[in-house]
């Protein structure tokens, strides 16, 4: 008897567990809690989960965001590939952007991206002009003149030049926006809330491995 109640637990718990899965599954809809690109764009890793937050140093919603995508992306396995596009909506912007690609090509963005926001939305620094950025970036112990070569490098200015371009391409009108395998898209605004919008990234990830990373 107690055998059999312990089975019973079991089974039981097992159901509801798949029921509420299930559940949460039918809550994630298509053109409610994400869209499709009328026209995917190109993955760079094949085989992969490819995903991209686009986003801008400056928006708030973005900083917010930030503690929750920083925790999916760490517990992600081996074949997600998670990368940033910053994203200037206007061109006096622009100065984020190539702040961005600088620090990831001295190999420095992932220990001072999050600072970088800290920084203008804790500290009220605008980082806009080429004086400020290399003052602030100076601060975190880099080289100052190392930094503004970097800065003003064509590869570096080509790089921010294209991602503008991407942005464009893939329809991005707001930001923190997340797109996925090169179609999907969601964000907190679209699935309604950063937990639901995590929610969905979850099952789109586990629909493109279940397509075979098909686009």
């Amino acid at each position: 008897m107690i055998s059999f109640s312990k089975r019973f637990i079991t089974v039981f718990a097992l159901l509801s567990l798949s029921g509420f899965v299930a559940a949460q599954g039918q809550k994630i809809e298509e053109g409610f809690d994400y869209r499709i690109l009328p026209i995917a764009q190109p993955v760079e890793t094949k085989g992969k989960v490819e995903v991209i937050e686009f986003f801008w140093y400056g928006c708030p919603h973005c900083y917010d965001f930030e503690p929750e995508l920083s925790s999916w992306v760490k517990r992600q396995p081996k074949d997600v590939v998670f990368k940033r596009v910053p994203v200037a909506f206007r061109d006096d912007f622009m100065p984020h952007s190539q702040l961005f690609y600088a620090l990831e090509a001295m190999g420095k963005g992932d220990a001072l991206n999050e600072k970088v926001m800290y920084a203008m939305h804790k500290e009220n620094k605008r980082l806009l002009t080429e004086p400020e950025i290399a003052d602030w970036v100076a601060s975190q112990g880099i080289d100052r003149n190392t930094f503004l070569a970097t800065y003003r490098s064509f590869a570096v200015i080509s790089k921010a030049r294209a991602a503008k371009q991407m942005a464009e391409a893939y329809r991005i009108d707001g930001v923190p926006t997340i797109v996925m395998q090169g179609k999907y898209v969601t964000s907190p605004s679209i699935a309604g809330t950063k937990a639901k919008a995590i929610l969905v990234m979850d099952y789109l990830e586990e629909k493109i491995r279940k397509n075979k990373y098909k686009q």
